[in-house]
């Protein structure tokens, strides 16, 4: 029986009290996430949620203990996310060659595009800006480099050329418009700006999957793990496509709930989500928009149809949200 139960599961079983304080009852396992093994923890000390790191999901130890600790520090500033459960101060615990964490347990609800309202959308805006408040506000100092550092327009023009000629050669002609929108984006958009947008740090993952609601408010913010030096303004874009969108429509009236939300804690000036868009496309297209599309999972389908309601409609986008 116990050759099928993980042996971290087995190690908890036998040694939770001693190592981290409780007495484990039961497990379940949960579904969601990519690689990672997850299950949700029934204690004497209430509920826990055990995430077992595949290595392909890190690259990075320091890395990945840093965004935990950050996850902890948001954490004790009152922003909504699982507290980490640390031994002998770390929060980041290791078995063989394997490396897991164990949090609180959230309840709440993920809230998909078609159901979240504008309360929510304040909400969501005001715990993203109080965030980027926290995380910038000089403890972890500035990294020199960005993780996404844009690619010249030539190199992105010469992608979108091989993917066109990949979804030709493999006979995915119907693909050809929706990567030819890119490609001629990408010849015209005046991307100077790319240059002078602010810098800093980020969760870098704001979906739908990694945030919990509770009637109008944020219960929880997940999955800190991408979290490092890069764009905020990026989170900021990636949340408004994320819940904004719907049904081919960039919803203002949400738009402007998020970003009421997020100034009352954080710089942004109006106008500014044009190019915040902009750069979210950027980089984003090239994941999404690819000539094996046909075979995207709906989650990927969805980025997709991000990109291409962008590119599709750039030319709009400062008539748009340019006042917001």
């Amino acid at each position: 029986m116990n050759q099928d139960i993980h042996p971290i599961l087995l190690e908890l079983q036998r040694n939770s009290q001693q190592l981290y304080g409780f007495e484990l009852h039961s497990w379940t396992p949960v579904s969601l996430g990519w690689l990672n093994l997850k299950w949700r923890l029934i204690t004497d000390r209430g509920e826990f949620l055990l995430k077992i790191y595949h290595a392909k999901r890190y690259k990075d130890v320091h890395v990945l203990t840093r965004a935990l600790e950050q996850q902890q520090r948001l954490h004790d500033f009152g922003v909504p996310c699982p507290e980490l459960l640390t031994r002998d101060g770390e929060v980041l615990h290791g078995l063989d060659d394997e490396k897991f964490i164990i949090m609180q347990f959230y309840p709440g609800n993920r809230v998909k595009p078609q159901d979240i309202n504008k309360l929510q959308m304040y909400e969501l805006g005001l715990i993203t800006g109080k965030m980027h408040r926290i995380l910038n506000d000089t403890a972890l100092g500035d990294d020199i480099t960005p993780q996404f550092v844009p690619p010249s327009r030539e190199e992105r023009i010469s992608h979108w050329h091989h993917v066109m000629e990949e979804a030709t050669n493999n006979d995915m002609t119907h693909l050809q418009s929706r990567i030819e929108l890119q490609l001629k984006l990408t010849e015209t958009l005046d991307i100077d700006f790319l240059d002078t947008t602010l810098t800093g740090w980020s969760h870098r993952d704001l979906w739908v999957d990694n945030l919990l609601f509770y009637e109008n408010k944020v219960s929880a913010v997940l999955d800190f793990d991408r979290l490092n030096f890069d764009y905020p303004e990026l989170d900021v874009a990636r949340a408004i496509m994320s819940w904004a969108l719907y049904n081919g429509d960039l919803r203002t009236d949400f738009v402007s709930a998020f970003l009421d939300g997020y100034r009352m804690e954080h710089n942004y000036h109006s106008g500014r989500l044009v190019n915040s868009l902009r750069m979210l496309w950027y980089m984003e297209s090239e994941w999404w928009i690819t000539a094996d599309m046909d075979d995207h999972n709906v989650v990927q389908s969805r980025f997709a149809e991000e990109m291409i309601w962008l590119s599709q409609n750039d030319e709009q986008l400062p008539v748009v949200v340019g006042n917001l």
